[in-house]
């Protein structure tokens, strides 16, 4: 059967609030325009150059929920991130913003 993406009604259990919303970590990294490809997410992970809520993550499979912060050290600086959101595809840079705030 086939995933359906768009805003119809679905069967799983999560919040419309977007309380349970989770996202595999390569994806909301391109996403968010963190990394260009999901080949380059996945190597920026896999090094160990991320951390979600303080824990280094090797897997970029992991799951990200709404709320994690992340620690990305990226090749010229490293930003701290709070997940505000996630999404269905890559969009535009502004777009992108809106799924996280930097954390000072």
């Amino acid at each position: 059967m086939a995933r359906r993406h768009g805003s119809g009604s679905s069967s799983d259990d999560r919040e419309p609030d977007g309380g349970a919303e989770r996202q595999r970590l390569d994806k909301w990294l391109v996403y968010a325009r963190f990394a260009k490809t999901r080949t380059v997410s996945s190597e920026l992970v896999e090094n160990g150059r991320v951390r979600i809520n303080g824990a280094r993550v090797t897997n970029p499979a992991r799951a990200l929920v709404v709320g994690d912060v992340l620690t990305l050290a990226l090749p010229h600086a490293t930003r701290v991130v709070r997940v505000l959101a996630v999404a269905e595809r890559r969009g535009s840079f502004p777009d992108a913003q809106t799924l996280y705030t930097e954390v000072s």
